[in-house]
């Protein structure tokens, strides 16, 4: 039993020898490199102008809606109650509507930004792998998901690589 767990030790330090080879490692400021590529700039302001333009149209007949309703509040007293319940419906209708079409900007915005920064980021990712390959670096991870850093710096070699 013995000679078991000996032989058993043994084993497990010539594993834990073979397996612990240095691995290399390199940390990168994705963040930073992703900024500063001319397509996220162009693709930023594209996007930013979409939101303004869809912002404005919103902002545009929320005031509308709202005029109707101080509109409604003003004269209400002198409707009937069939025409309060209709003009009700239809404020609350248009409230709906513009909820509606809040959501759908916004889920717009959100579809435009994914296909603008989809091939902007697989650029970059693809200049990391090509980097990584080229130094030997079996990783590249985001530098800030470190508290010390001692190893390599991939950033330069990204932009180097982005023409940045």
């Amino acid at each position: 039993m013995k000679k078991l767990s000996v032989l058993f030790a043994a084993a497990m330090m010539v594993l834990t020898v073979g397996t612990a080879k240095a691995q290399k490692i390199a940390s990168m400021d994705y963040e930073q490199v992703l900024s500063q590529m001319p397509e996220t700039k162009k693709a930023t302001a594209d996007l930013e102008a979409f939101s303004k333009a869809k912002g404005d149209d919103l902002k545009k007949q929320a005031t509308a809606w709202q005029a109707e309703v101080q509109k409604y509040q003003a004269e209400g007293g002198k409707m009937t109650e069939d025409q309060r319940k209709a003009k009700e419906a239809d404020l609350q209708k248009k409230q709906q509507s513009l909820q509606q079409l809040q959501a759908t900007a916004e889920n717009d915005l959100a579809q435009k930004r994914d296909a603008a920064l989809k091939p902007i980021v697989d650029k970059l990712n693809a200049a990391v792998a090509k980097v990584a390959k080229q130094n030997g670096w079996e990783f590249v991870v985001e530098s800030s998901a470190f508290i010390y850093k001692g190893g390599a710096d991939a950033t330069s070699a990204v932009k180097k690589e982005l023409g940045l």
